[in-house]
């Protein structure tokens, strides 16, 4: 028996492996990252995953900034629901400067957040029905993320990297065509989405390509800090909207989905249904929003531009105005952590201030940087095409991976 585990011994360590290349710039990949596999035929041996390629500081950078200049670089970190970026950044500085938001805003964000949610959600699931193979799926909802960008530039006359808010609120009312097209959304969406998952919810082939890819077991998930839909596919109901409300979140009802298995499959499902809750979210939000009142931001000068035809006529606006343009803000001294619910996870700023124009100190807690250590752990002993399929449905995204 010895002799014969000495020479079982004896293959396994000539046995040769191939090392492929998974990026850095392959469409499979999602963005710009690499995973350096051993493979042993169509199965994956090991993994080695490479970060890098589009280091940008965003940190560092945001060290020397006025507070409102470092929204547009939120905008670079999960690029499929920017707005959220924003937002929680504004709330964090919000937190700071211990400003007062009126209701309305804070009713007004959340719609804005959770149509940012469904785009990213559209953009994750469409793209996991692309890499089983089902094309159809991704052209039929690809056009209603782009019905929710069009909200999007009638608020800021942005798409993508939208800059959407203002430290306080909005930077102007809303258009009645903005309230218009959000309606529209509300009231042909819902079919859409419908169809959407009878494309793919009880697909065969879908399911036998989803069904035990790429699982985490919840223990596991927590001990590499997993949040967002990856860990309630796992089997936890963590939500920060919930655990720890902002921007009014206690005021709505909604329900949190969960998975059991953490695999590709029950990621895709807890997004499906997260689509279904933010439909709700909203629409209790449009009941409680008065269109009419003029309210959109809370009353901190120091940060809110002030009219302009104010600005032409008085001169304490004329100094609000170049002094916020000019970022001669200064902030009072603080140690701030505030955390969003984004359309990946929990996205937190940790914020010092020495009471300067600038952060002392500023760090992006960013989930896809947490869900990409567990890349490797999750795909070993799998197929090839199983760590396509995982890294879609961890939606990891580049620019959040990578600040």
């Amino acid at each position: 028996m010895s002799e014969f585990n000495d020479k079982q011994e004896a293959t396994a360590e000539k046995k040769e492996f191939t090392t492929l290349n998974l990026g850095p710039t392959h469409p499979a990949t999602h963005g710009i990252f690499q995973n350096v596999l051993q493979m042993d035929g169509e199965i994956i041996h090991d993994a080695v995953p490479t970060i890098g390629y589009i280091h940008r500081a965003f940190e560092k950078l945001a060290e020397r900034r006025p507070y409102a200049q470092i929204r547009p670089i939120t905008d670079r970190l999960n690029y499929c629901s920017s707005p959220i970026n924003n937002m929680g950044w504004d709330m964090t500085v919000e937190k700071l400067i211990k400003a007062q938001i009126p209701k309305r805003v804070e009713y007004m964000r959340i719609v804005i957040m959770e149509l940012s949610r469904i785009a990213d959600h559209i953009i994750c699931n469409s793209v996991i029905g692309v890499d089983t193979g089902a094309l159809t799926g991704f052209t039929y909802i690809f056009q209603w993320r782009e019905k929710i960008y069009e909200i999007f530039e009638d608020i800021c006359g942005a798409r993508l990297t939208t800059n959407i808010g203002r430290i306080g609120g909005f930077e102007r009312q809303w258009t009645d065509s903005t309230w218009a097209k959000i309606d529209s959304f509300m009231k042909e969406f819902p079919a859409i989405l419908k169809e959407f998952e009878k494309l793919l919810m009880r697909n065969r082939i879908f399911m036998e390509r989803t069904i035990g890819a790429g699982p985490v077991k919840a223990d596991r998930a927590l001990e590499y800090g997993f949040t967002g839909p990856n860990l309630r596919a796992a089997g936890i109901d963590y939500d920060v909207r919930v655990m720890n409300p902002y921007s009014s979140y206690e005021d709505f009802q909604f329900d949190i989905p969960i998975g059991k298995e953490g695999d590709v499959y029950d990621r895709f499902m807890v997004r499906e249904e997260e689509m279904w809750q933010s439909l709700r979210i909203i629409e209790q939000a449009l009941k409680k929003i008065d269109r009419k009142d003029p309210v959109i931001h809370a009353d901190v000068p120091e940060f809110f531009l002030p009219p302009k035809e104010e600005v032409y006529n008085n001169m304490e606006a004329l100094i609000y105005h170049f002094k916020i343009v000019m970022g001669e803000t200064d902030v009072p001294v603080g140690e701030v952590y505030h955390a969003v619910e984004g359309g990946n996870g929990e996205l937190g700023f940790y914020l010092i201030s020495d009471g300067g124009r600038t952060p002392y100190r500023l760090h992006f807690r960013r989930p896809c940087f947490i869900y990409y250590q567990a890349y490797p752990e999750l795909i070993k002993g799998s197929m090839l095409s199983d760590a396509i399929l995982t890294m879609s449905s961890m939606n990891v995204i580049a620019g959040e991976l990578d600040a």
